[in-house]
């Protein structure tokens, strides 16, 4: 094969130089314009020096050989080649035969498995379109799904908040009202009730279906709650009875009297009236009674007009009388009475006058004034906090209805100091009053009770005293050069002299102990 081309390279070669007449194949110049004078033979010296730098052409003309010669025994050679391959073609005809028909076999095979895969992929196209078609039906299916699902959720609270159930229609019409189920039915009723009347108001039809069981169970539930609630008020009217008890178990039922604020507000006013009356009288009837029964427990000697400083420390004189001998200069001296007034003793036990009776204790006036004012504080604030969670008020609300149900007691209790104090020359008991009202309020103002605020008994205290209470007056009877003459059974102007120094040194000591003695911070309050 080589020597072939070497020989057709050759040929050609020898073409484009003019060679022999056995050389005239045509070369193929393709569009080459041999015309014209601009024609470049630079191309064609490229081929001839290529192919003369072939080793077989060297070699040939190094030799000398004849070329036309030699192409002539190269195409001898060729054509024995040729024949050598037809004879290797006649002798594999079989196998060439065999390879045909597999390749015809191959070939169908193939033609088949095409038409197979144009089946596949025309049932793909239709898969696909299904699958699209598949796709835009689930999508529609889906979002009437989540619509369904939307209306469904909304049918569903329209209509469990409609529905009343039997177990809510038993539970208000034959349950006690003590017992828990009926609180929650009755919880369930004023939700369905706001249910109801909220559909109402955006025009449902259907709610008129379910109105009439409503009001029904409605007009039960107010009746059984106002018959408990006034039972459980008449209770506290009992004699020696523990009102405190069955109030504080009326806090288990608050939602009792919202229910009827929210449906029934007649009914909720009476009731509200009812223990504003009920408790008004019980609390003026008890401190009335405990008033009067701790006044029987006070000393029996107290400060009197002619015990102030400057007036004759002698006694009152009757037909029969004798004089007294008792020293009134311990009269304006704390002594152990500032016990009071000490941190420990200002949340004292109360006093119970029947047992201090039966034990013959008495007590100084600001002792009975701390007790009772401490059971006033005590009451009071209980009250004040049942009212705000009980009857759902706050701020002035709460103020007003706390002072219908307290205000006689606390009018009451000012009566009786102003009362007593008309009278009252013991200005240490006074201070110690004005300490323990100021201590009180503050306790009122760390409990959260401002309905106390306006509850100052310490105005009356001053405004009530006598004068010269709080203040030295002037002395019986001044002597010639300015002494002050006292008639005394012991002696003459310069006793006297000496006792009033006494009593002017030891009440001015001990007044000012008093006001001295730590007060609760009370600025907040409105005090000097």
């Amino acid at each position: 094969m080589r020597i072939s081309l070497l020989y057709h390279n050759f040929r050609c070669g020898l073409s484009l130089h003019g060679g022999g007449p056995g050389l005239q194949e045509p070369l193929p110049l393709g569009e080459l314009d041999i015309s014209s004078d601009e024609f470049i033979l630079d191309e064609v010296d490229v081929h001839i020096q290529a192919h003369l730098e072939d080793e077989l052409v060297k070699e040939a003309l190094k030799t000398g050989v004849d070329l036309r010669h030699y192409s002539k025994q190269v195409e001898l050679e060729l054509q024995q080649i040729e024949q050598k391959s037809i004879r290797d073609y006649i002798q594999e005809s079989e196998n060439i035969a065999s390879l045909h028909n597999q390749i015809t076999a191959c070939d169908a095979v193939l033609e088949r498995m095409e038409q197979m895969l144009g089946a596949f992929q025309s049932d793909l196209s239709s898969i696909s379109s299904e699958i699209r078609t598949l796709q835009e039906q689930s999508g529609a299916m889906n979002i009437r799904l989540r619509n369904r699902q939307a209306v469904r959720g909304k049918l569903g609270e329209l209509v469990d908040g409609l529905i009343v159930p039997s177990a809510l229609i038993m539970a208000i019409l034959e349950a006690p009202v003590t017992e828990p189920r009926f609180l929650e039915q009755l919880q369930e009723l004023d939700a369905k009730a706001a249910a109801v009347q909220e559909q109402e108001a955006r025009g449902t039809a259907v709610c008129a279906d379910v109105r009439g069981i409503l009001d029904g169970l409605r007009v039960k539930a107010v009746t059984k709650i106002q018959e408990f609630i006034l039972q459980k008020i008449y209770s506290f009217r009992k004699p020696m009875s523990n009102y405190q008890i069955p109030q504080t178990a009326l806090l288990k039922y608050r939602f009792f009297y919202q229910f009827l604020l929210g449906n029934e507000r007649a009914v909720a006013k009476e009731i509200r009236d009812e223990y504003v009356e009920t408790l008004s009288k019980i609390y003026l009837s008890y401190y009335r009674s405990y008033l009067g029964r701790l006044m029987k427990v006070q000393y029996g000697e107290v400060a009197e007009k002619d015990d102030l400083m400057g007036v004759e420390d002698t006694a009152k004189k009757g037909f029969f009388s004798k004089p007294s001998l008792r020293s009134r200069n311990t009269i304006f001296t704390l002594g152990t009475r500032r016990s009071v007034i000490s941190p420990t003793e200002m949340e004292p036990p109360i006093l119970v006058p029947h047992t201090a009776q039966r034990g013959e204790q008495r007590y100084p006036f600001e002792a009975l004034f701390c007790s009772q004012h401490y059971t006033l504080l005590d009451n009071s604030c209980r009250e004040y906090r049942f009212i705000c969670e009980f009857f759902v008020v706050s701020g002035s609300a709460a103020h007003d209805l706390f002072h219908a149900v307290m205000g006689r007691t606390l009018g009451m209790t000012l009566k009786h100091l102003e009362s007593y104090l008309t009278d009252c020359y013991d200005a240490i008991a006074v201070l110690l009053c004005i300490h323990i009202v100021l201590w009180f309020r503050n306790i009122a103002v760390k409990r959260d009770v401002p309905a106390l605020d306006s509850f100052d008994p310490a105005d009356p205290a001053l405004s009530s005293l006598p004068p010269g209470t709080l203040s030295a007056p002037a002395p019986s009877s001044p002597c010639p050069g300015g002494a002050y003459q006292h008639s005394s059974p012991y002696g003459g102007a310069q006793e006297a002299q000496a006792q009033l120094l006494m009593r002017q040194t030891l009440g001015s000591t001990h007044l000012l102990h008093g006001l001295l003695y730590p007060i609760p911070d009370s600025s907040h309050l409105g005090f000097p």
